[in-house]
């Protein structure tokens, strides 16, 4: 498949560079199906699931298998240009990672709306715990599961329950 030109136009951004780079640098092929879905990831500003990925392409009518989705998005993370996380949910989720970049999640267990925030505070803390305790970090995620300000008396308290036992981090 040939890319597009906006497939085309996206492959000369910072992103399609590193992905290039990280291919060739593990042998593998820069295919116009890789660059399909790194284009339709950076066009995205929510988190998405692979199933989601998928039949949005064919919706726009790609012929990019469900196979080569999920091979991409596992080289995708593994090169640092998209995020993967559960979101509390049993499936992996996933998000463009942009380049200095960082936001935790506050996640609806009745409507499953996932809100972003930053909070520099927060992060301040985060540090000084960890110089505390003389610990290095590399790497952090903070989820709190709860109900938006929509869902708040309105959910059933039974069903809420039994989503936080559920609940995979």
């Amino acid at each position: 498949m040939c890319p597009t030109p906006t497939t085309q136009a996206k492959a000369h951004s910072a992103e399609a560079h590193r992905f290039e780079a990280y291919l060739r640098s593990k042998k593998l092929k820069l295919t116009g199906e890789r660059m399909e879905i790194l284009a339709a990831i950076f066009q995205k500003d929510s988190h998405f699931d692979a199933e989601a990925l998928h039949a949005e392409l064919k919706q726009q009518g790609r012929d990019i298998s469900r196979a080569t989705v999920y091979r991409t998005l596992d080289l995708l993370v593994q090169c640092g240009l998209v995020r993967k996380s559960s979101l509390g949910s049993s499936h992996a989720n996933y998000e463009a990672a942009h380049e200095n970049e960082h936001h935790d999640h506050l996640i609806c267990l009745n409507c499953n709306k996932v809100l972003e925030f930053f909070r520099p505070d927060l992060e301040k803390l985060q540090d000084d715990i960890c110089r505390e305790w003389q610990f290095k970090p590399l790497h952090h995620s903070l989820q709190i599961f709860g109900l938006c300000a929509h869902c708040v008396g309105k959910a059933d308290d039974s069903i809420i329950q039994h989503r936080v036992a559920q609940i995979h981090t």
